[in-house]
């Protein structure tokens, strides 16, 4: 017995001792979150950047290009031919990563990482194919696990106000969205709900494991070099090309999805390029969902008006009400940006559409005359 008794006294004892190492350790880490500063970021340190085949992502790579950095590997699953954006001297991988093992190739030496793969689209693809977006969860997952394993100083994951409780956008008047408003949670079904989860992954990847990690909940992002047909593009750039379609074929109408009501607001493409490296190296915002969007609220309505003034066309509406609308209407809270980075993104939608429409017509015009664009 009194063997026994000893033996549960020696046991009581390690795990006491073991129970305040692991508080001291918990304490020690608790603290270099808070002071660890990070090494300055080199111009030939490894950033890794997914989805970079896609319009973000893409615009992201010639932005840390364009700013000196000379080591940044560039990934999509979509073959070489078929990038939005390609800029010389980056290494370019085609490689899926929904799968574990690419992500290990992919985050190998990364000093900085930048998540921006998943499978999505406008409106008119993340209503139809929820199961796909759903499945982008596996991306992160993978991602930020092996980015922690990998080394990587910092890690960016590209959420969405779709994470948004949908019964706040109910009404084309919508108050502006802040970041608490993600909560009771109420995301838009499959891709909503996909940034939602991913979003609580980075948070705890940082709690518990000390990755810092941060999360832009982007808003409507529009611009040159992003998809202007097919079905996966998104408001602006659908309507300008329906424009630019009726002014090819001498057509006098347009149809609209949904009664044109619907409002929305738009973030032109420098502006998100800027943001994510704003945010990224912000240690305020660390484990911390922030909008990235415009807070320039615009109707379904006249968002076409403003792209009919930029035509010099005035097409007759129709409206077809079983097209896929998302909700009535979303805006950007940007009161906690501007604290936070003093900043938020500011080119005027009647800006960013001249470009915009400038740009798809062109390709629009090189597509007529047969030649190979990416849509």
């Amino acid at each position: 017995m009194k063997s026994v008794s000893r033996i549960r006294l020696f046991r009581l004892t390690v795990e006491r001792h073991l129970f305040k190492q692991i508080v001291l350790l918990e304490n020690d880490m608790e603290t270099k979150r808070l002071v660890e500063k990070d090494a300055k970021l080199n111009r030939n340190d490894l950033i890794v950047i997914t989805g970079a085949g896609g319009f973000i992502a893409g615009n992201l790579v010639k932005y840390f290009t364009e700013k000196g950095f000379t080591r940044i590997r560039a990934v999509d699953k979509k073959p070489l031919y078929e990038w939005y954006l390609r800029t010389p001297g980056v290494e370019s991988l085609c490689l899926d990563v929904s799968e574990e093992a690419h992500c290990r190739r992919v985050c190998e030496g990364a000093v900085e990482v930048y998540n921006l793969a998943a499978d999505m689209g406008g409106m008119g693809f993340i209503e139809r194919f929820r199961v796909a977006c759903l499945r982008s969860i596996l991306i992160n997952t993978h991602m930020v696990e092996t980015a922690y394993r990998a080394g990587a100083r910092r890690y960016f994951f590209s959420s969405s106000a779709c994470a948004y409780n949908t019964l706040l956008q109910q009404d084309p008047n919508v108050r502006a969205l802040k970041e608490s408003d993600a909560y009771p949670a109420m995301a838009e079904r499959g891709y909503g709900w996909e940034k939602l989860v991913s979003e609580m992954f980075c948070q705890e990847y940082w709690f518990e494991r000390g990755l810092k990690t941060a999360m832009a909940r982007f808003h409507n992002v529009y611009g040159p070099h992003g998809t202007w047909d097919g079905g996966r593009e998104k408001a602006p750039a659908a309507l300008c090309r329906k424009v630019i379609e009726a002014i090819h074929t001498g057509k006098s109408d347009i149809t609209l999805w949904g009664d044109g009501h619907q409002t929305r607001s738009f973030m032109y493409i420098n502006d998100c390029v800027k943001g994510i490296d704003l945010i990224m190296h912000a240690d305020a915002l660390i484990a911390t969902p922030i909008n990235l969007g415009s807070s320039e609220l615009v109707s379904i309505n006249d968002l076409l008006s403003k792209v009919e003034k930029i035509a010099g066309v005035k097409l007759t509406r129709h409206y077809d009400l079983n097209a896929p609308r998302g909700v009535a209407g979303r805006n950007s809270d940007n009161t906690f940006i501007k604290k936070m980075l003093k900043w938020e993104p500011n080119t005027s939608l009647d800006k960013g559409l001249a470009a915009t429409y400038k740009w798809i017509n062109i390709q629009y015009e090189a597509r007529q005359q047969g030649k190979r664009v990416v849509e």
